[in-house]
């Protein structure tokens, strides 16, 4: 045995002769001297018998992360955790990344070279299920599939013995070219916090903790740790905080993580005005709030401002920890801190801890369902696709009548699933990884089909074009695999596709008519060959299953029903925050400083106020059949603006296939508010087979979280419904809403 493994054999031993012992199955042992592991007790009870029998080092040792070996798994060494503390039975609190699954986490060998900050980003990191991107699963409408993506990732770190997901990721997608927006939710507030709600209930039902991130205007990557965001008190309210305020009040979120950036001039960490005056003031937030990694920038003036938990308290140049022991009792000894400020933070966190049963289970690794979670992420995948162009109902493929299918595409693309790794918070270490030409072989195998698939790569400079041209000709059809690549650290430069893939579109699209584009991006993409190929498909990131996902979809195994989560542009600079002072940013007395000067015009709201017409609209998307929507009804039609409203539309399947549509309900408010023209507040996705009809009713409820029917009133620090004419338009998307109807509100 090496020394490696004596060492982790003796701290194995000594961490469970301190804890008591356990069982053959891993269990606590039945009786327990320490009256804080009493279950039947509340959580904010067991919580105050911990800290009273705690010391003060032992709390201070707490509320930062301690790199190093999980003692309860020493084959792990990480960087994301909080070491417990034995002899109390307080767990090591581990924390993984985790907006698309479960990402860089806390385990990767103790001999991996470069520690302690290797462990932050390695390949080595333990592998997961790599889930579609964020933003896919908005693009479903769906919110079962939001649960089902949430069902996974936590079940997944239960199985990982991890403790805390860093997710969702609940920014807006305010300009198309952000590096992150593939980790979020799209463009509009109720969308993403819709979604958000439904993933953050499923991880937390398996006694996980979820991290609504990143409060708040997280919204770029160009100098994000230095960037002040200047956001008037009205706009971060009506759209950016929205989603916030949701997971809270609906979604129950057990912690919250302070952002990179500063806002109206305080550093998020330290933004006194959100993390209490309206995270805890306002919206009543009795969770945590933990920073990003190092993300904060002083000791006391954090922890006054409501952070209770500083990560990864890796403290090597030019990297600094605040809250060291040194510098917390630094803090007290000058007054600047009380004790009770560290009992706050920390009891906030064990509160969480209780409640979702951190303390009372072993921390112990089990194996992941690799062939049942996959599945979901196949599904996912599929529910999530969306049909932007279906001209002549060139797709679906027919399987059985084809004998060759040619697959084109540069490597990143074409060659692989689009899954990630290992560039930031996102990248999920796959279990496997099914290609694209894997997936059209398992597909036309699936399907009894006697065709052959074949791939060729396009080189990156487009050297070999003509081959791939050549190989267009021959087939039967074809499927042209195109993208763009965005990760965590940096922002595009264009949303035009890379390394000149425009080229190769227009060429296979010349040279095959039944041509299909199969995209794979971060949020959206500039089409100028739109008008040449009768066929697209955007699939986003797909995660691990890219390939069944695509084929199945492309060969009809599954019926297109995604709408898209944000407008796609027509051109370059078709897009609100389109000057350099709203971004990447100016400085402004040496400080980099963006201004969203565009204010409630984001995404759909910017293309009505303006009028400009986007390629494909917010809430966009087609389907291998066709629907009606009919029968429109709002009831009551008058209100005082306090009771829920009823908005219930038939749904009708008028073509041959079974399939999905998503029916939207917007209102445009009164005049006089200076609102944009519409605002999304509530849609539903109803499954019908050929033939059918199905009544789907929508409820917005002026009292919730969303504040459908509210504006904010600066002055007073409050929402307000104002009284007047509403008008409710319902469609299948953004710009083509087919019903209308009016609604009056007297308060």
């Amino acid at each position: 045995m090496n020394k490696r493994s004596l060492v982790s054999v003796a701290l194995a031993t000594i961490f469970t002769a301190a804890c008591g012992g356990h069982s053959d199955d891993g269990t606590p042992p039945a009786t327990n001297a320490h009256a804080w592991m009493d279950t039947s007790l509340a959580p904010q009870q067991r919580t105050a018998l911990l800290l009273a029998a705690m010391t003060s080092d032992q709390k201070i040792a707490q509320i930062t992360g301690s790199p190093g070996v999980v003692p309860e798994i020493p084959s792990c060494y990480g960087s994301r955790h909080i070491t417990g503390i034995p002899a109390l039975q307080i767990p090591t609190l581990r924390v993984t990344n985790g907006p698309v699954g479960v990402g860089q986490n806390d385990c990767v060998s103790p001999d991996l070279p470069g520690l302690p900050l290797s462990s932050l980003s390695s390949p080595a990191s333990a592998k997961a299920t790599a889930l579609p991107s964020g933003m896919a699963v908005a693009a479903s409408f769906d919110t079962t599939v939001a649960s089902q993506f949430g069902d996974v990732i936590g079940r997944e770190s239960r199985n990982l013995a991890l403790h805390v997901l860093e997710g969702p990721g609940m920014n807006l997608a305010r300009n198309p070219t952000l590096g992150r927006n593939f980790e979020y939710f799209g463009e509009d507030p109720i969308l993403s916090g819709t979604m958000g709600v439904a993933e953050i209930k499923a991880i937390q039902s398996h006694g996980v903790i979820a991290m609504a991130k990143h409060l708040v205007a997280n919204e770029q990557e160009t100098n994000r740790m230095t960037i002040n965001e200047n956001i008037d008190d009205k706009t971060l309210h009506e759209l950016y905080m929205v989603p916030f305020e949701m997971a809270v009040k609906d979604g129950g979120v057990a912690s919250v993580m302070c952002s990179y950036n500063s806002v109206n001039g305080y550093s998020m960490c330290e933004n006194k005005h959100i993390l209490t005056d309206v995270l805890r003031g306002q919206w009543g937030f009795t969770g945590y709030v933990q920073s990003d990694f190092f993300a904060a920038h002083s000791t006391a003036n954090t922890m006054l401002a409501g952070l209770d938990n500083e990560m990864p308290g890796i403290d090597v140049a030019p990297l600094t920890a605040w809250w060291t022991p040194a510098k917390i009792n630094a803090a007290l000894a000058a007054g600047q801190i009380k004790q009770s400020d560290i009992d706050t933070a920390l009891g906030r966190r064990y509160t969480q801890m209780f409640k979702l049963g951190i303390f009372d289970r072993p921390v112990t690794q089990t194996a992941i369902d690799q062939t049942g979670d996959g599945a979901i992420a196949r599904a996912i995948g599929e529910q999530s696709a969306v049909l932007l162009k279906n001209s002549n109902n060139l797709l679906p493929f027919d399987a059985k009548s084809i004998r060759t299918v040619a697959l084109i595409g540069q490597a990143a693309y074409a060659n692989k699933a689009v899954s990630g790794c290992c560039g930031g918070s996102s990248d999920v270490i796959p279990l496997y990884t099914v290609t694209p030409l894997q997936g059209v072989q398992n597909t036309l195998k699936q399907l009894g089909s006697n065709a052959t698939a074949n791939l060729t790569i396009v080189a990156d400079d487009n050297s070999n074009l003509a081959d791939a041209v050549t190989a267009a000709k021959q087939a039967d059809v074809v499927i042209v695999l195109a993208g763009t690549i965005a990760e965590e650290g940096a922002d595009r430069t264009s949303i035009a596709l890379s390394n000149n893939q425009d080229a190769i579109v227009t060429a296979i699209a010349a040279a095959n008519p039944r041509t299909a584009v199969v995209m794979k991006d971060n949020a959206s993409a500039l089409m100028p060959w739109i008008d040449q190929v009768p066929a697209v498909l955007e699939t986003w990131f797909p995660g691990q299953e890219d390939g069944n996902i695509m084929a199945g979809l492309v060969f009809g195994v599954v019926n297109p029903s995604g709408k898209l989560p944000v407008t796609f542009p027509k051109n370059a600079g078709d897009w609100p925050a389109n000057t350099p002072a709203q971004f990447p940013g100016v400085t402004v007395n040496g400080v980099p400083t963006v201004t969203y000067s565009e204010g409630l015009q984001i995404g759909y709201r910017w293309y009505d106020a303006q009028n400009v017409k986007p390629l494909f609209a917010f809430g966009h998307g087609l389907s291998y059949t066709s629907f009606a929507l009919s029968g429109l009804k709002v009831t009551p039609q008058a209100s005082d603006g306090t009771k829920p409203i009823t908005v219930q539309v038939d749904v009708q399947n008028t073509g041959k296939l079974a399939g999905a549509e998503v029916p939207q309900v917007y209102l445009s408010l009164p005049a006089g508010l200076g609102q944009p023209p519409k605002r999304l507040v509530g849609f539903q996705k109803v499954q019908l087979a050929p033939g059918e009809t199905k009544t789907v009713q929508i409820t917005i409820d002026p009292t919730s979280a969303s504040h459908a029917l509210g504006t904010w009133d600066t002055a007073s620090q409050q929402w307000k419904t104002a009284s007047g004419v509403y008008q409710v338009l319902v469609g299948d998307a953004s710009d083509s809403l087919t019903l209308n109807s009016t609604m009056s509100i007297s308060n």
